[in-house]
């Protein structure tokens, strides 16, 4: 399997990115992710493939600019669309499975929670399986695209999760076990964002 370059998936957040803000939102936050997952797997320890792990935290937000207006608002209210969307958008562009589902796989959601919740997408689990998908879905909950963006703590992360159940604070120490804590303050320094 080919994965892709960074300047090819820089290129692809150019092309579906519908105004320079948008770009810059999305791009930047896969970057930081990127950055958490490539710390993580400095430490060593871990047997993931490390070119898919990039392309992954790469691609992860892309269907984010699917959810966009013509006036350029983000619409928060179908956000969690995100996954499928890019999803969609990456094996429409030609991208393998096995790229598709990072987007797909990383937020985390249960058929449970969809079939609960009503949520407005198809019956089914959105859980990370492979190591390098509970990787890129764990660094992304380091850091979130607010406005403005911040790093959160891995405790802040947990005091958020605990809204939607036990269960997903579960899943997050899981992965807290298998990946250990990323160092964010010298990436708040290097990005300019606060870590709440």
């Amino acid at each position: 399997m080919r994965i892709p370059a960074d300047d090819e998936i820089q290129a692809l957040h150019e092309r579906c990115a519908p105004s320079p803000e948008a770009f810059e939102l999305v791009w930047t936050h896969c970057v930081i992710v990127c950055e958490v997952a490539e710390r993580i797997m400095d430490r060593g320890g871990l047997d993931v493939d490390k070119e898919l792990v990039r392309a992954g935290c790469l691609l992860h937000d892309i269907g984010v600019y699917r959810l966009y207006d013509a006036a350029g608002a983000l619409d928060h209210k179908n956000y969690l669309k995100h996954g499928l969307l890019g999803h969609e958008l990456l094996r429409d562009e030609g991208f393998p499975e096995v790229i598709c589902r990072f987007c797909s796989r990383h937020t985390g959601l249960t058929r449970d929670d969809v079939e609960r919740q009503r949520l407005p997408i198809p019956v089914a689990d959105y859980m990370a399986e492979s190591a390098e998908e509970r990787l890129v879905a764990y660094a992304d909950r380091f850091h979130s695209k607010t406005d403005p963006p911040t790093f959160v703590t891995a405790d802040s992360y947990v005091a958020r999760a605990r809204r939607f159940g036990e269960h997903k604070v579960a899943v997050f120490h899981a992965m807290r076990e298998q990946f250990g804590e990323p160092d964010l303050a010298a990436l708040a320094a290097d990005f300019g964002h606060a870590i709440v």
